[in-house]
């Protein structure tokens, strides 16, 4: 099972989500940012890593909320970290998504979200 770290990140009573790009896996649908753990790597150690990355921010404070499975109709396994991110250095940049959004939770309801941040939304954030 793939190990993966996601990040619940708020500004101004929005939330960060991006959406993958046109051609690669699960094309098009939006997701927190994070990302897959490296060896030897820790869920706090990945979300930072990936942060820097894929968005050029640094993160001050991880929480660890809850660690659940996400089957996918592909055929997919993950085992996802789900973390809330408190305070960010740096104005999020897109390094590699087709695009970024703050949006509400309300618009959150209407977006074509990964199979996995689904669950994860209906629980903790309605």
């Amino acid at each position: 099972m793939t190990e993966v770290a996601v990040g619940i990140l708020r500004k101004n009573g929005k939330i960060l989500i991006c959406q993958r790009k046109k051609g690669g896996r699960y094309e098009l649908k939006w997701e927190f940012p994070g990302g897959k753990l490296e060896n030897g790597e820790t869920t706090e150690q990945c979300l930072r890593r990936e942060l820097r990355e894929e968005l050029t921010i640094e993160i001050h404070s991880i929480e660890r909320i809850q660690t659940q499975a996400a089957y996918y109709e592909d055929g997919g396994i993950f085992n996802v970290a789900y973390c809330f991110l408190s305070g960010f250095e740096g104005e999020p940049q897109n390094n590699v998504f087709e695009q970024i959004r703050w949006v509400t939770v309300d618009e959150l309801k209407y977006m074509d979200l990964l199979d996995g941040n689904k669950p994860f939304i209906a629980h903790f954030i309605y």
